[in-house]
């Protein structure tokens, strides 16, 4: 991916044509006195919510909705402690 480098004050005066550079593939580091502070990347499919990916496949006509209704797409459940995942589907399925 090539890169553009520009300082804060550049950035702030010309953010639209920036971020057309962006959209087309190319990502913006942003140096202040010569530093680098951060950076503007495009966003990859793994960036996005399940609700935005399923629209931004809709628009492209790849699929279509069946009814009106949005469908809720469940957020996928966290598990913030170590778990036997083994063990918790023999449990579910009644095998112990």
């Amino acid at each position: 991916m090539s890169s553009i480098t520009v300082g804060v004050r550049e950035a702030r005066l010309s953010l639209s044509k920036l971020l057309k550079q962006v959209r087309k593939g190319k990502r913006v580091i942003i140096t202040d006195r010569g530093e680098p502070i951060g950076k503007i990347v495009p966003i990859g499919k793994e960036d996005l919510s399940p609700e935005d990916l399923l629209k931004s496949i809709e628009e492209k006509g790849i699929v279509q909705q069946r009814d009106k209704k949005r469908l809720k797409i469940p957020r996928p459940v966290r598990i913030s402690h170590k778990i036997d995942l083994q063990l918790m589907l023999q449990e579910d399925r009644g095998r112990l």
